[in-house]
């Protein structure tokens, strides 16, 4: 096992707060093992004591806030991305105000900050809360999913409906070097059209263009993105740090789907409770409230769903589903495939259509499981989006195709499906079906 980390001296950072606008000094000190992360309100009597921990969280209200007692702490969830995307267990973060200093909107000024206080390991082995089968948690169009990994990987998907913004999908492992690097800079961001109604809120008191990224109805406010997706790498900074409250480090595959500080939390909520009720020594996760999958499919079974034969029948078997929720299934790419004879003969490659197809298959198998009450419908393409193709498929390659829902209405439904070979991606779409009786017309 690696060790807990913490930080040999302490380094401070000043600046205002994103929503009270108060000016307020954090400093991080070291802090020994298996104490945690905690926050002191230096500014207050008694210089009373906050734990970083999901059961403190009393609001999230455009960020996340802890309290004890009636003493807070405003917008920790970029001060704990840092400390979780550098790798460190324990700390005490002391601060003088009741706000933690905005900086640029990112978490680069606290992972310079804990740089500067030199990270050093401790001689006590780091505690990992570890997944051992998927867990899913969904609130309408918003979900969140954990699954089995040896490390921790956060995928995210934003969808907005602006030309500045559109669909975002970005997925890290989280190491300290990927951290810093891919994750840390990516600014917090509102729309023009929301500031008025915050600063009527009482939020965004210290807002401007120096600490936000502001998005105007037709163009961004700001002069230059740092990341072409910073939208979405900041979501992901904003999960890292709200999963931070479980008290342990996380070692699983974390997707989540437009989600925010408050489904963040009722999710790291959800987890606890699970860990509390049974598996909170071996800080194994297992039996949370969520849907069961439904057993694998053979071809047999699949093709009493779709309509699809030889030679369009790009599904051989279906590994698990939840109806409505999630699905993934996998096509042998064999030499023998009929396309393979005109594209190309002497360089056989799978068309990136035939992939997107097998995509739209597997996803059909979710939209419409066997024994659903959707008997007598398919599902037809209404559109396909941000769909991006990032290397070749040939023969003796087997696609695993991931699909999970995104939106679902009585008429449509829009699903995020993921195409990879050892385990790299080779092909991602979103795409919108239209769901139709059978005994319908269907024009083109």
């Amino acid at each position: 096992m690696d060790k807990q980390r913490t930080t040999t001296h302490e380094s401070s950072f000043s600046g205002i707060g994103l929503h009270t606008g108060n000016l307020t000094t954090i400093t991080f000190k070291p802090a020994p093992p298996d104490s945690g992360v905690t926050f002191y309100r230096t500014d207050l009597p008694g210089r009373p004591a906050i734990r970083a921990d999901i059961d403190h969280v009393i609001d999230v209200s455009r960020g996340t806030t802890i309290g004890v007692n009636g003493a807070e702490v405003h917008t920790v969830e970029h001060v704990l991305a840092a400390v979780v995307g550098m790798g460190i267990d324990n700390l005490a973060i002391e601060l003088d105000g009741n706000e933690t200093p905005v900086g640029d909107g990112s978490s680069l000024p606290f992972t310079t900050a804990l740089k500067k206080a030199d990270i050093v390991e401790q001689e006590v082995d780091r505690k990992y809360i570890r997944v051992d089968e998927p867990v899913y948690y969904r609130q309408d169009d918003v979900t969140l999913s954990v699954l089995p990994a040896d490390e921790l990987r956060v995928t995210m998907t934003i969808a907005y409906d602006h030309v500045a913004i559109g669909t975002q999908y970005a997925s890290f492992t989280i190491t300290p070097a990927t951290f810093e690097k891919e994750i840390a800079s990516a600014r917090t961001f509102c729309f023009l059209r929301e500031v008025k109604m915050l600063q009527e809120q009482g939020l965004i008191k210290g807002g401007n263009l120096e600490n936000a990224v502001v998005i105007g109805d037709e163009a961004i406010l700001n002069e230059d993105l740092r990341y072409p997706d910073e939208f979405v790498r900041h979501k992901v900074l904003d999960l890292l740090g709200d999963l931070f409250l479980l008290g342990r480090p996380l070692k699983g595959h974390v997707i989540g789907v437009k989600s925010g500080h408050a489904m963040h939390v009722k999710f790291s909520q959800q987890i606890k409770k699970a860990l509390l009720n049974g598996s909170a020594q071996s800080g194994t996760l297992k039996g949370l409230s969520k849907p069961k999958p439904a057993p694998a499919l053979d071809v047999n079974a699949i093709m009493k769903v779709l309509p699809h034969r030889f030679p369009f029948l790009l599904v051989d078997r279906i590994l698990e589903f939840v109806p409505r929720d999630h699905v993934i299934g996998i096509k042998n790419v064999t030499v023998n495939e009929p396309f393979f004879q005109g594209h190309w003969p002497k360089n056989p490659v799978m068309p990136g259509v035939l992939i997107i197809e097998a995509m739209a298959q597997v996803s059909s198998l979710m939209i419409f499981p066997p024994n659903s009450d959707n008997e007598g419908q398919h599902a037809y393409f209404l559109g396909i989006d941000t769909a991006k193709f990032r290397r070749t498929v040939v023969p003796g390659d087997q696609l695993v195709l991931e699909s999970t829902l995104i939106r679902a209405r009585r008429n449509a439904c829009r699903v995020r499906a993921i195409a990879k070979v050892d385990g790299n991606i080779v092909a991602e779409a979103e795409m919108l079906f239209g769901l139709q009786d059978m005994s319908q017309s269907v024009h083109p």
